[in-house]
């Protein structure tokens, strides 16, 4: 393993301001103490930084010896927000707040991003640019999408982005990159079915919405297992049903609500179109009148294959090719995917162990994402950060298009 050897002397260091990060967590958009420390970091290393981006988002500039004169530049992404959810773990660095945690390792992904940042700051033997991202809200409040339009990518003139995400289970020393999807779209729905409330005794004067929301569930499942090719990925997944108020009355209404995900927008559209054909079209033989909602949260995250690659040769060069691992694509979701719609790059995963870095006061629960037993592995820090410099060193001095 090739870890750079001022980013392994500065670990600790570093690790102090994640642990920081990680007792002081804040929910999307409300990053205001955490944009603080990262833009006080920059500005002690002597980084110029833009901030407010995307309500709370902080960029930090690195020109490289040629003062950025030849128009290359790429960016490297850090999501900074926290969860809305207790922590269980008690060790020192645990949330001083109540129902906010740092569950999904950004207080981590902050840290290396930081890591690679100080060395940039005292080693700039490259040409061209690297931006330094720091993106809020990406628990939900689509942060990304934010940034891109406050000009993130007007004002700084990139070629190619990129992010990662720690990735609890494999050991720590492995990565994981592929072209293509990796992460999925995330979308809502909800549908209200309208019907005719009776005497539960008497439903033959009644429009009973249940057995409508029953046929429903099982209408959508033939959408995954008879309209969508059977080898493209998709998920309808209803989970929750309300309905009634007491044991002997037909309900006047029953709501559905659920997710899908899909890695691809075709599939996407055609789930979306089915669904609302088969809601409304089931309400309309059982006399009941449809209300029908979807709603696009993130579209799905796509490497693009030159980017994706070229990730995958640099972390052969760090850790060895049999320690980079094929990426399998998960059906959680992720806002850097609308970064990935902007601008070629890769979105990859580095392992975060299976947890047995904690430190005694820790919950007991499994180290995984969003667990309030996590914690991120500090072991993670100087090779993300050795990861993030000679990815950007060694992409900028590829000849390359200015944006």
């Amino acid at each position: 393993m090739k870890i750079i050897d001022s980013i392994l002397t500065d670990a600790a260091s570093i690790a102090a301001i994640r642990k920081d990060i990680h007792a002081h967590p804040e929910l999307c958009f409300q990053e205001v103490r955490t944009a603080d420390v990262v833009a006080q970091q920059l500005t002690d290393w002597g980084i110029p930084i833009h901030r407010g981006m995307g309500t709370t988002g902080v960029v930090g500039i690195v020109h490289g010896r040629d003062g950025g004169a030849c128009g290359r530049g790429i960016g490297l992404r850090a999501d900074i927000d926290a969860l809305p959810m207790q922590e269980f773990n008690t060790f020192a660095h645990a949330s001083k707040h109540q129902g906010k945690m740092h569950a999904c390792g950004h207080d981590g992904h902050t840290a290396m991003l930081l890591a690679a940042a100080k060395h940039f700051s005292k080693h700039r033997d490259f040409d061209g640019t690297v931006y330094l991202i720091f993106q809020p809200a990406e628990e939900g409040g689509g942060g990304a999408r934010e940034m891109i339009k406050d000009g993130l990518f007007d004002k700084f003139p990139m070629q190619a982005v990129f992010g990662m995400h720690n990735w609890p289970g494999a050991p720590v020393g492995t990565f994981a990159v592929s072209a293509g999807p990796v992460m999925a779209s995330s979308n809502e729905f909800k549908i209200t079915i309208r019907g005719k409330g009776s005497h539960a005794a008497l439903p033959h004067n009644g429009i009973d919405p249940v057995p409508v929301a029953c046929q429903m569930v099982q209408g959508f499942q033939t959408i995954i297992t008879r309209n969508k090719k059977p080898v493209d990925a998709g998920v309808i997944s209803v989970t929750m049903i309300h309905a009634g108020e007491a044991t002997n009355v037909v309900p006047d209404f029953c709501e559905l609500q659920g997710t899908v995900r899909t890695f691809s927008i075709e599939v996407l559209d055609l789930i979306e179109t089915r669904m609302k054909l088969v809601a409304e079209s089931i309400c309309t033989a059982f006399g009941a009148q449809c209300e029908f909602e979807f709603h696009r949260n993130y579209p799905p995250t796509i490497n693009s294959p030159a980017e994706a690659d070229f990730a995958r040769q640099v972390m052969n060069s760090i850790v060895g090719a049999e320690q980079v691992l094929h990426q399998e694509p998960t059906m959680g979701a992720e806002d850097f995917s609308y970064m990935l719609q902007a601008k070629p790059g890769a979105y990859v995963f580095i392992s975060n162990g299976d947890g047995a870095h904690r430190e005694m006061g820790h919950g007991g629960g499994p180290c995984t994402l969003h667990n309030p037993s996590y914690d991120f592995n500090d072991d993670l820090i100087p090779l993300g950060g050795t990861y993030w410099v000679e990815l950007a060193t060694q992409w900028l001095a590829q000849p390359t298009q200015t944006a």
